[in-house]
Formats: C-alpha cells, sequence, structure tokens
C-alpha cells in the first residue's frame, strides 16, 4: 500500500479527538480481546506519562498495536480503542505505535499542536477564537492573536516566550515517544540504544539552554531544586483542558510538596539517597545483590536508566523513580488527595511541562546527581582529546556580519479547525510570535598534515562568555552551560580544507513539521526519502536570545577522529536520524561512540578554556545581538 494512503487512513484517527465519533467509525459492540482491560483511565482525565497506573495501560495499548500483525488489523483496532480509551492515553498510544511500526514508515504524525492545541494556547484565547467565529461568515478564516499569561511582576514572565513556546514543548513530549518510559525490547522486537544517557543528555541540554536564556535576558542562572521541604515560586499556565473544560491547577508562591496516596516526599527523599550512595560507592545492585560497576562506558546510562526509570531500571523497587514521582508530586501540590477532583498542573504531562518554570530546577537537581558520577571519572587524557596531524586554523560564523548572528521575534499561526468541530469550512486559526534567528554558516579552515584522507568529525558548541555578574565564567562552570549546536562528519583532504556548514543542517533540530491540511494534501516524505520523526530541537530556537546590546559567547569547534568515533554501519540509513545529537538514529546505535556531550560531559584540568585547548579545537568570540 503506498504511503499516501497509509497516511490517509491513519489522519483520521488524530482529528477531533476530544469528541465521541463512533458513528463515524461503525465502533464494533464486541471489541478484540487485545483491548481487553483497557478503559481503567476514564475519558475527560489529564493523561500523564509520568504516573504509573497510566503508563501501564497506555504500554498495554502501544504494545498491542505494534503486535497486530497487518496494517489493516492495527487501525481497527485504533478504530475500537478510540471512543472507550482516555484521550490522551490514545493518542499518546497510537502515537508510539506509528512511529515504530515498520508498515508505518514513511508516515508523519500530525502535529500534536493541532491535534490538542489547547496544551499550547491558554483558554481565554481559544474561546475568544470561537466567540470570534461566530461573527463572521462561516467560509471567511478567523485569526485572533494569542494573549499573554503573565507580566512584569514576576521576573519569570521574561522567559515566557521560551518556556511557552510550542516547537520546545511538542519536542518533549516527541522525545519521550520515541523513548517509552515502558519500552520492553522483548515486546517490541526494537533495543533503544543508550537510552538512558539520552535521557540525561537531552535533559542537561535543556537545562544548560535555559541558563543561556536566562542570561540573555539579565536574569540569573537557575537554582537547582533541592530541599524538598522549600517553598516555591508560584506558577500559572492559564491552559484549559478541552477534554474536560477545567483548567491545569495553578502553584500559588509558597506551596510546598505534599504527599499523595501513591508516592510520599519522602520517598524522593530516600531514592535521592540510595542513588547518591551508588555514585559515591561505584556500582548498583539489583534486586539479588549483585553489584553492577558504574564504568566509565556504561555507567551513565545505568544511573539514566534507573532515575527516570524506566523498564531498563536495574533495580527499581530499591532505587524507586525519583524522577517520574516528581513530575507527578509537583503536578498534584494543589490537590494531592485528589479530594476536590482538580485537573493536575502541567508538570503531569511532556507536552506542558517545560511551560512552569519548576520543571528546570527540578532538571538541574537530576542534572546535579548525575554529574556526582561525571565527577568520578577521570579526565579525559590528551590523547582522547587530540587528532594526530590535524589542525585548526580558524573559525567564524558568516553572516549578514561576520561573527554576529542576529535574533528577533516573528510571528506564525496554528490552525486549530482540525481539533474541534466548528461546523464551518472556514479554519480558525491561532496568531502567536516566537523567537528565531538569521541563517548563519560556519566557516572552519583545518590543515591535515597527513598525506592520506582523515575522516573526522566536526562538534560545535556555544557558550555564554559572561555570568549574571559581568565575570568571565571559568571552564568548570562553561562545561553545564555549553550548548552543543551541531556534529556532522567530514573527509579531510591532505594540505588545507575549507569546511562550511550551515545551521538548517543542525544535527540537533528540525524544521517545522507539516500541518494536518499539508498531510491531508500528500505533502509527506516518500518511503524510500528520509523519514520525519518530529523528534529535534526546534530550528528556530537553535540560537539563545542574546541582548539588545550584542552579547558574547564562546563558539567552540572541535575535529576528533572518526575511527574513534564510528559504530559501523548504525545510523547511515537516513530514518529519522535529522536530529541525531538529542534523539537518536530510529532504533539504531547512537551514531557516535563517544559519551554524549564529549569533551565537556567531564570535569577538566584547566580553569581557562584557551589553556586547554589543542590543536584540533578552537575557540572563537562571537556576538548575539537580539532586535
Amino acid at each position: 500500500m503506498p504511503v499516501k494512503d497509509k497516511q490517509d487512513r491513519i489522519l483520521p484517527l488524530f482529528e477531533y479527538v476530544a469528541l465521541d465519533t463512533s458513528d463515524k467509525f461503525g465502533l464494533r459492540v464486541q471489541r478484540d480481546d487485545k483491548l481487553r482491560g483497557l478503559g481503567v483511565l476514564g475519558r475527560g482525565q489529564i493523561f500523564s506519562c509520568f504516573f504509573e497506573p497510566h503508563l501501564k495501560e497506555a504500554t498495554q495499548l502501544y504494545e498491542a498495536l505494534i503486535s497486530a500483525e497487518t496494517f489493516d488489523e492495527f487501525l481497527e483496532l485504533c478504530h475500537q480503542a478510540r471512543d472507550f480509551v482516555n484521550e490522551g492515553l490514545y493518542t499518546y498510544a497510537v502515537s508510539v505505535a506509528v512511529l515504530h511500526r515498520p508498515d508505518c514508515r514513511g508516515v508523519s504524525l500530525p502535529p500534536l499542536q493541532e491535534v490538542f492545541p489547547d496544551k499550547f494556547i491558554p483558554g481565554e484565547t481559544l474561546n475568544k477564537a470561537y466567540y470570534e467565529s461566530t461573527k463572521i461568515p462561516e467560509d471567511e478564516d478567523v485569526i485572533h492573536d494569542m494573549q499573554e499569561t503573565g507580566n512584569i511582576l514576576d521576573p519569570e514572565y521574561k522567559l515566557a516566550y521560551y518556556r511557552e513556546d510550542i516547537g520546545v514543548n511538542v519536542h518533549h513530549w516527541h522525545w519521550h515517544l520515541v523513548y517509552p518510559a515502558t519500552w520492553r525490547p522483548e515486546i517490541t522486537g526494537i533495543v533503544k540504544d543508550r537510552k538512558g544517557e539520552l535521557f540525561y543528555y537531552m535533559h542537561q541540554q535543556m537545562c544548560a539552554r535555559y541558563d543561556c536564556e536566562r542570561l540573555s535576558n539579565g536574569l540569573p542562572r537557575m537554582i537547582p531544586f533541592h530541599n524538598f521541604e522549600e517553598p516555591m515560586e508560584g506558577y500559572s499556565s492559564h491552559l484549559v483542558a478541552s477534554i474536560n473544560f477545567m483548567p491545569y491547577a495553578f502553584r500559588t508562591a509558597g506551596s510546598t510538596l505534599q504527599d499523595t496516596p501513591e508516592c510520599a516526599v519522602q520517598d524522593l527523599e530516600r531514592w535521592r539517597d540510595r542513588i547518591i550512595g551508588a555514585i559515591q560507592l561505584g556500582h548498583v545492585v539489583d534486586e539479588t545483590g549483585t553489584e553492577f560497576p558504574l564504568d566509565e562506558e556504561t555507567g551513565i546510562n545505568v544511573l539514566g536508566d534507573l532515575i527516570e526509570s524506566s523498564y531498563d531500571s536495574v533495580n527499581r523497587e530499591y532505587y524507586g523513580s525519583i524522577h517520574n514521582w516528581g513530575h507527578v508530586l509537583f503536578a498534584a501540590i494543589k490537590d494531592p488527595d485528589s479530594r476536590f477532583q482538580l485537573n493536575p498542573g502541567v508538570m503531569s504531562d511532556t507536552a506542558t511541562s517545560l511551560r512552569d518554570p519548576i520543571f528546570y530546577r527540578w532538571h538541574r537537581f537530576i542534572d546535579d546527581m548525575l554529574l556526582e558520577y561525571k565527577k568520578s571519572l577521570p579526565h579525559y587524557t590528551k590523547h582522547q582529546l587530540g587528532f594526530t596531524g590535524v589542525e585548526i586554523k580558524s573559525t567564524c560564523i558568516r553572516a549578514k556580519k561576520t561573527d554576529e548572528i542576529t535574533t528577533f521575534f516573528t510571528k506564525d499561526e496554528l490552525n486549530i479547525s482540525r481539533a474541534y468541530n466548528m461546523a464551518r469550512t472556514g479554519a480558525i486559526k491561532i496568531r502567536y510570535q516566537h523567537i528565531d534567528h538569521e541563517p548563519f554558516t560556519y566557516k572552519i579552515n583545518v590543515f591535515n598534515k597527513g598525506s592520506k584522507t582523515k575522516e573526522a568529525t566536526v562538534r560545535i558548541f556555544l557558550a555564554p562568555v559572561k555570568d549574571e555578574l559581568g565575570n568571565d565564567i571559568d571552564l568548570h562552570t562553561l562545561r553545564r552551560l555549553a550548548i552543543e549546536m551541531d556534529k556532522f562528519k567530514v573527509a579531510l583532504q591532505p594540505g588545507d580544507n575549507v569546511i562550511e556548514r550551515k545551521s538548517s543542517e543542525s544535527s540537533v533540530t528540525i524544521k517545522d513539521p507539516k500541518s494536518l491540511d499539508e498531510l491531508a494534501r500528500g505533502e509527506l516524505a516518500d518511503e524510500h526519502e528520509k523519514e520525519f520523526c518530529s523528534c529535534g530541537w526546534p530550528d528556530h530556537l537553535l540560537v539563545p536570545k542574546g541582548d539588545e546590546q550584542g552579547m558574547k559567547f564562546h563558539l567552540f569547534v572541535m575535529l576528533t577522529d572518526r575511527r574513534m568515533d564510528a559504530v559501523g554501519d548504525h545510523g547511515k540509513t537516513g530514518v529519522c536520524s535529522d536530529a541525531v545529537s538529542y534523539c537518536g538514529a530510529k532504533d539504531q546505535l547512537y551514531p557516535d561512540k563517544r559519551a554524549m556531550g564529549f569533551p565537556f560531559d567531564r570535569e577538566v584540568d584547566e580553569d581557562h578554556l584557551e589553556k586547554w585547548l589543542l590543536p584540533n579545537m578552537s575557540n572563537t568570540i562571537v556576538t548575539i545581538l537580539h532586535h
């Protein structure tokens, strides 16, 4: 069956998900036995893939959908499940299945922001857009501007454009689709390579980028969440769930974590102490008492799986699930025992949690635990860092001005017509603004002293020069603020080489996904072309905002020996490999043998970046200017 036909049959599964469509699909009275036991989480409730009972049911559904023997059987199961399974759980499970079924290759998931716009657009904006549509002829488009969710009385308001960015929240949602916490290779037949390390690195980069954004806006770097009894800053998302017309719970300033019936605050503290203890001892233990060393090669992956905690956790009963339950407890602050039947806060949902400032503080706390492990590893040697016979002569950024990147705000539109049946032919669109940057190109001059061609990996990072007080940031601190910008391979001919790489080719980012209308018109990737899997950092957020005076950043470039980096043929098929740095290559080995974040993932033995540089490295000061 052509990909276009499959796409046409899958798209209706995601339209009007909040509505009952049993008549449209002809729902059977008798359900397939594979769906027996589903429907525990009632419709109209907020689904959370952090909450263990929800995730257990979602896992049952996506495993049933993935194991369906034919594409037709898969669709039939989706149609049957749609109107009795919880709306969010259904969308999550079907999305996981579409991404992993071999017969769905080439099929693109519709943008989540068009399926559930209420996860991204304030409730008052949606309400006013609907009201406006009643006053305009039904064949005309309605375009309504998105309203702001705060004001300058809250210092964190300066970062609202970033935390509430649609692209960055969709990225987080999709990452957890590609790497479900409950993924079982023995059931699905697919191993998720270095999944625990990816969990660590992707979230670590989120924190580094958030701190760069804070410095760009004149705010201090965030204080990690570290005291489970501490009062927190307040937050209100202004989101209203369309499945029950209730707002996501807000958090008043001064709130503290509370016990829920399923998990106590003391459980989080106990799990933290056990994890820190294991790091200090240099090993973890399984249920039988067998010790597994936290070595240089696999230790970070073991800890990432354990902290999340995923199905691959070494000893879930003992080390717990500190990450997931932390999200649940933050979301339940207003109604911990559900006596008021409120919606949870945005921290419960992977598509909304990045809106809350506490998300970043929570993940910096998790990052701090993993940093303790990284501190235990020896410093990289010059042999590990070097590349014999390769020297970077110069590096620059080519844009309108050399070594200067301009950022600015631009407007975009979101069509919400496919989520709500408004009984009109004209579209209803929400106009919103987001940060963006001018296109630019890296130009790197490299000299190969050898007589043969050398295969190399180019690694590019960006890090701020000054801290919030205007002081130079030392290399020890700089490591944690370094954001990966790109990683790609090149062939170095003997003698001089000029490497040019466009910012739009970044291994970190993806371009905007195709809309539901575009997919319906057949605008999708061909079966044999690079597949678009929606996982990746949004291209418009590749560069930090900078400031109006011109904020200085280190542009760090490093070339490493591809022979030491390569992992065979894996990662070369082009399947979902457009944003490998944070998302890996779909269902293959991670296409880089080095530790994620190399060379900044470990402690260094120099205070200043310039003293640490080897000939295969370069550091250039560039400016990011915000208009």
